[in-house]
């Protein structure tokens, strides 16, 4: 009879903890992020009044905290560069001079560390929602920092991709998933009934033949999960942002915005004529603010822009990149599918 008690008790108990964590968010709170999910907006958040936002995106080059991670043997990350003091310095300037509403940095350390970062010098700026998803033993990552509340953030690092169209030495095909951590999406929300898939990159460098076919790889890879969002969603807004270390005549570039099997392209809105890398001398572009079709009558100002705040060598000691910025205007979803 004891253990039948004690048995009721905690049927009770589990009952009562289940019925306090279990929360199903109503109709009228799922609305109020605009996704019509479990993901709602947080109470103590208001949206900002203005009509338009900004999107930064830049490869802040090898910037790392000043603590050394004993899972990560490089000596950049175990000993960081006696200049990243004044580094962070110029950095925290330039990011004030932006006032951009969402920023993804490439070669960036982690969000924690930026988060430390936004929180001692940028306070008074609103950042408030910071993500990655770092990999397990490398230093640079790719990391947002949002005035907007953000949705779940979807990484590629576990996935496996190939090399189309190349051969090794032995005549034999490859397979990669070391570098794919430098790549994850994740859904922003601006206003109430506007949001899109933000998705940070930062895609293999180098020139070789090799390195042309990852990048085909994992774009690839990309490519199969926006076309599974579109399924869901035809009229889904996308950005994505980052280092695709390509230029825009590249074949890879076009296997996103013309020969491409994606439902919904990208568009590059910057002329191929403006430059970003390096930044003291430019003579390439390999930094992208990609838009899809969807979203393309959203961006104002003729488009994205490389962007400076400072003069050329001081540009060049923040990073060897310049980073690029874009500013929308928050069309209302639901009256664009009315369209």
């Amino acid at each position: 009879m004891k253990n039948l008690i004690q048995a009721f008790c905690l049927c009770l108990i589990g009952a009562s903890c289940a019925q306090k964590t279990i929360q199903i968010p109503s109709k009228q709170q799922a609305q109020a992020i605009g996704t019509g999910s479990a993901i709602i907006k947080p109470l103590d958040y208001s949206y900002p009044g203005d009509s338009t936002f900004k999107i930064l995106s830049w490869n802040v080059e090898h910037f790392v905290d000043g603590f050394d991670d004993p899972y990560i043997d490089n000596e950049r990350e175990n000993n960081p560069p006696q200049n990243m003091p004044e580094r962070v310095g110029l950095l925290m300037q330039s990011l004030r001079k932006a006032n951009a509403d969402v920023l993804v940095f490439q070669e960036f350390e982690s969000a924690k560390f930026l988060q430390k970062l936004a929180k001692d010098s940028l306070s008074e700026m609103g950042y408030r929602y910071f993500a990655d998803i770092p990999s397990p033993n490398w230093y640079m990552n790719v990391v947002v920092m949002s005035r907007f509340p953000m949705g779940i953030i979807n990484g590629y690092g576990s996935a496996t991709t190939a090399l189309p169209g190349y051969l090794n030495e032995e005549g034999k095909p490859e397979t990669q998933n070391q570098l794919n951590t430098r790549m994850w999406s994740i859904d922003i929300f601006p206003a109430d009934n506007y949001s899109f898939l933000l998705t940070g990159v930062h895609l293999k460098a180098g020139r070789s033949a090799r390195d042309i076919a990852m990048r085909k790889g994992q774009l690839a890879l990309l490519t199969e999960n926006f076309n599974k969002h579109l399924l869901l969603d035809p009229e889904k807004n996308m950005v994505l942002a980052g280092d695709l270390n390509a230029t825009p005549d590249s074949e890879e570039i076009s296997l996103v915005t013309s020969k491409t099997d994606l439902k919904n392209i990208f568009v590059d809105t910057i002329s191929p004529e403006v430059l970003s890398h390096p930044a003291n001398s430019p003579s390439r572009r390999l930094d992208y603010i990609l838009v899809n079709r969807n979203m393309q009558a959203e961006i104002l100002d003729g488009g994205a822009k490389v962007v400076t705040f400072f003069d050329a060598d001081t540009m060049r000691l923040i990073s060897d990149h310049l980073p690029v910025m874009a500013r929308f205007t928050k069309k209302d979803l639901r009256s664009k599918k009315s369209l």
